[in-house]
This record gives structure tokens, sequence and C-alpha cells, in this order.
């Protein structure tokens, strides 16, 4: 739980909308006479905190405080009420009371469209609602089933409307402006979409859109943007569904205007829909019948519609002045602009300087800033030119130059190696020279003065064992002219292995195929395979003894 103000608690988030989140809260102490509720402790109410960038708009806090009078003032048994405003630093919220219910929205969603009779009175009491709010000069601006809460109340659903002190403040001109539109785009009037001056009709078009849904389960106008939406909310009509009856559809098709001055007012839209639904019942007398089909002499438009704010000066038109006038005797579209000559006390911020005046015939190796600017912005855009490039310039076809291999430097040739050894007859007491290490033999000597030989010593001869022959080297693998290894080519053993996977095959083809059966008759493989040698060898003696006969016949 967290405290908001000085009278009341947050205690759970219940919603998040486009303005602000809507909480449960419980009040800590009585209000003051500045609320419309003063509530007791322990009550519990809904809060809705709005985001925080309208919270930090001037224009709309002063906006928000100019016009508690009129928020705490909105009541009607169809409205949520407002019972109380919280400004607080950068936090501004809205009490108001908590209606324990699902919103139209969702309600939809989990039960589907309601009856014709149904839907009928349902819009009505929203229709009540609107009345109440445009007699007083509110126009909620952002009607549909999501801003529609179903209260519980002697077993039946009861409409409740919220979200009007939203709809106030979005009058501000500090969050829009004449080119834009608050709502949603399925639920939005043409008027709205195109910026044009709106009144309280745009709540009849969204009256008219929540009347369509409730019947049909989806709005008229649906499209993959919000651009297409309101496309379609500007030139096309809405097409009437079979299952709408035809005094209903009478009503929606005027609510769906796209001229606003053709719409019903909000008193006229709630009598005309009772009417509609006493007369398209089950139970209805012929004089309710034709007060329903009649219905279109009940929805007559506002003579005096409530008007939405505009932002100060922003749909003022352009002042043309007059032809022969002074101002415009005095205009002069080609005048050079004037510099205001220098006000204010003497200690104030020096005023904006004035350039200095280029010379008029600057130095040929000095060029003009501009003309700098110019070529450097000409040079970035020039097209990439195609030309001829040498191969060997190319980077992408030239290949990397390879540094050649430093390799170090060689011993002398008396230092390679102690020669090949043969066995000598040495004198007796001869000590054949040590020979330096095999790392010293790939390092040159440094050239040092030759020292005195060491003092021959005379030992008893040791046999000397010879070394083993080195090893040949291998000769590397020749790779093979046939790089697909197939088994059997060229190797006795792998034609073995064919001829013998052939024979197998061909057993189980035969053994388990009607083969043998077409061909031999039912014979077994082996016995067919010993008719079918006889047969060839039968053959092959006969074009012998053939050939013989020819010849000795010659």
């Amino acid at each position: 739980m967290r405290p908001i103000g000085s009278k009341y608690l947050l205690e759970e988030p219940l919603g998040r909308g486009a303005t602000g989140t809507v909480w449960r809260a419980r009040q800590r102490e009585t209000a003051g006479a500045e609320a419309a509720v003063p509530g007791q402790p322990g009550e519990t109410v809904a809060i809705k905190v709005l985001k925080e960038e309208l919270a930090n708009d001037a224009d709309i806090v002063m906006r928000f405080l100019r016009e508690r009078s009129v928020l705490l003032r909105l009541t009607h048994p169809n409205i949520v009420r407002t019972r109380d405003l919280v400004v607080e630093g950068d936090v501004l919220a809205l009490v108001m009371d908590l209606v324990e219910g699902p919103d139209l929205h969702r309600y939809l969603r989990e039960s589907g469209p309601l009856t014709p009779v149904a839907a009928a009175l349902l819009t009505a009491q929203i229709a009540d609602a609107l009345a109440a709010s445009h007699a007083d000069g509110v126009v909620h601006r952002d009607l549909k089933p999501a801003n529609v809460l179903l209260a519980e109340r002697d077993g039946q659903m009861h409409p409740m409307l919220t979200d009007f002190g939203i709809a106030r403040l979005a009058d501000s001109p500090g969050l829009t402006r004449t080119h834009e539109f608050v709502g949603t785009p399925a639920y939005v009037a043409p008027e709205s979409a195109e910026g044009r001056p709106q009144t309280s009709a745009v709540d009849i078009y969204g009256a008219g859109i929540l009347l369509y849904e409730l019947v049909t389960g989806r709005p008229p106008f649906a499209g993959g943007t919000a651009l297409e939406v309101l496309h379609m909310h500007l030139s096309e009509e809405p097409r009437r569904p079979s299952t709408v009856p035809a005094p209903l559809w009478t009503v929606i098709e005027r609510c769906l205007s796209k001229n606003p001055d053709h719409r019903p007012s909000a008193v006229n839209l709630a009598r005309g829909l009772r009417a509609v639904a006493a007369g398209i019942g089950v139970h209805a007398s012929p004089a309710q019948i034709e007060a329903a089909e009649g219905v279109a002499a009940l929805l007559a438009p506002d003579p005096a519609p409530a008007q939405v704010p505009q932002a100060p000066g922003a749909a003022d038109p352009t002042q043309v002045l007059p032809t022969g006038s002074a101002g415009a005797a005095q205009f002069d579209p080609a005048a050079a602009t004037s510099v205001l000559p220098t006000s204010g006390p003497a200690d104030a911020a020096d005023p904006t300087a004035v350039m200095p005046a280029m010379p008029q015939n600057p130095p040929a190796e000095d060029p003009h800033p501009w003309q700098t600017q110019l070529r450097a912005a000409r040079d970035r855009n020039e097209q990439t030119q195609v030309q001829y490039l040498d191969p060997s310039e190319d980077p992408l076809r030239r290949r990397p130059t390879r540094q050649p291999q430093q390799r170090p430097p060689q011993p002398p040739p008396y230092q390679q190696g102690p020669p090949p050894q043969q066995y000598q007859q040495q004198p007796q007491g001869y000590q054949q020279p040590q020979q330096p290490p095999p790392y010293q033999q790939q390092r040159p000597a440094p050239q040092r003065p030759a020292p005195s030989p060491p003092p021959q010593q005379y030992a008893p001869p040791q046999p000397q064992q010879p070394q083993p022959p080195a090893p040949a080297p291998r000769e590397p693998r020749r790779r093979s002219a046939n790089p697909v290894k197939i088994p059997g080519l060229g190797c006795l053993k792998g034609c073995l292995i064919m001829i013998v996977l052939f024979v197998v095959a061909g057993w189980l083809i035969w053994e388990l195929t009607p083969l043998q059966d077409w061909i031999a008759q039912g014979k077994g493989y082996w016995e067919a395979i010993g008719d079918g040698i006889a047969t060839v060898t039968d053959w092959i003696s006969t074009i012998g003894d053939a050939t013989g006969s020819g010849g000795s016949g010659q």
C-alpha cells in the first residue's frame, strides 16, 4: 500500500489505459469540503492516476484545477461519479466510485452479442448519461465499450459511463491540437479524424458504433492499420446485418451519418431507442410497432450542440488585410528585415549581434565559405565513377605477396658435421677428438683466436660400434586416379564380395517375389540357375556345332 495525497491509500492496480492506471484504493480519513463526496474512513474507492507526462504539463494541471467544479458537479445514475481530485507534486489523480463489475468490452467477448431489445435498452441508458454531460458542456469524445462499466443492481446489469474527467482534460491545449483527435480509431467520428471543429455529435457517432457492436459483436469498420480504419469512417457506409431489425437500423444509420448536423441529440436518441425496444419486442402492440417503424421522426438533431474547446489561436483563420488600407499600403513583402533597436536596462544582456557584411571582391585564393560548403556537398553527392582497374592493383584479386622465409645462416662446410665414419686402424693410445654438440652445429661459431691444442692423452683403444643405417625415406603414397572408392574395383576380393552380394540379392528376389511362378513354374532358386546354365551350355554347343559343320562343308 502506498499513500496518495493525505486521505487515500493505493492497494492494487485494476487496469491500465492510454491516460493512466486505475487503482483500488482505501480512504484513510474523511475528505474536506473541497471534495464532492467526503466519504468515510476505510471506504473503498477507485483512483485513476494519470500518466506522468500529463501531470508534468502545466496547461493540463491548470485546466484540471479550473474544471474542478464541473467534474465534481457531473452526477447521473449512469455516470461513474468523480468524488475528489488529487494534485500533489507530480501526481495527478481522480478519485471515483468503485464499480464492482466487468466493462462492456469484456462482457461482449465472454458472453457474445446482445439481443436487439437488450442492446437498444442498454444504449438508451448510455444516451441518458450523454444527455446529462452535454447539458453541462462536457463532451466525452471516447465512447466505447471499454469505458462502460456494468454494475449489478437488483439482478440486472446497470451500465455506467466512465472517464468523463479524462475527456475534459483532453480538451487542454497542452494535450491536443486541431490536427489531432482524442479517441480510439474504431470509434472516432469523421470530423475528429479530419481535424474539423467538434461538437457533442461525436458522442452520438460513438453511440451508434457501440449499438452496432452490441448486436453484431464487432464494430462496423475494421482494418489492418489505424489509417485504413479512419479512411473507412470518412468514405464508407456501414452495411446492415441480417439480424438487425429495420427500426433499429434506422437509429444506427442516423447516428453514423457523416454529417454531424444530421445526427440526433442524446435526449432524442434515448427516446427513439426506447420506442424501438418496445416496438420490436415479442409482446409489442400494434401502436408500439407503428411507433417503432416511425422512429425517424423522433431522431431530431440537437439545435445547440455542446462545443469542444479548441487550442487558443489554433483555429483562428488567416487575416487578410483589406485592399487600400493603411496596413496594406505600408506592407512591402520585398523590404529588408529591419533590426529592432536596443531596448531594456543598461545592464541587460547584449542584443543579438549583426554579422559583418562579406567583402564584395574576396581574394581568389581564399574562396567564400559557402562555396567551400557547396563544393563539399557536391563532392559527397557525386555518383561513383566506373573505370578500368588493373588486376594487379585490385585488392580483391591481388594475392598477398609472400615474404621470403629467412633461414638461419648455415655454418661453414667444415662445421656441417663429421664425415662418414670409416673404421681405420689407429695407433695405440690415440683418442678421437670430441665432436661439438648438435646445437652448436646449427649456429656459426664466433671468430676467436684458435686456442692451443690440449696435450694428447694416450688411453687404450676402444672398439668403435658401427651405427645402424638410417631408414630410407618413405615415398609419398600416390593418389589414385579414381577418387571414388568402389568396392571390388581392381581387387579379387572385392569381385568375390560383389558376386556373393548379387547371388544373395537374386535369391531374396526369387524367394520373396512371385518371379519364380512367372518364369520357372515354382522351381527353386538353385534349380532354376542350373536349368539356365544348362540352356546356355546347350546353346553354345549348338552354335559351335553349326560353325564346325559350316567349315567342313566348305
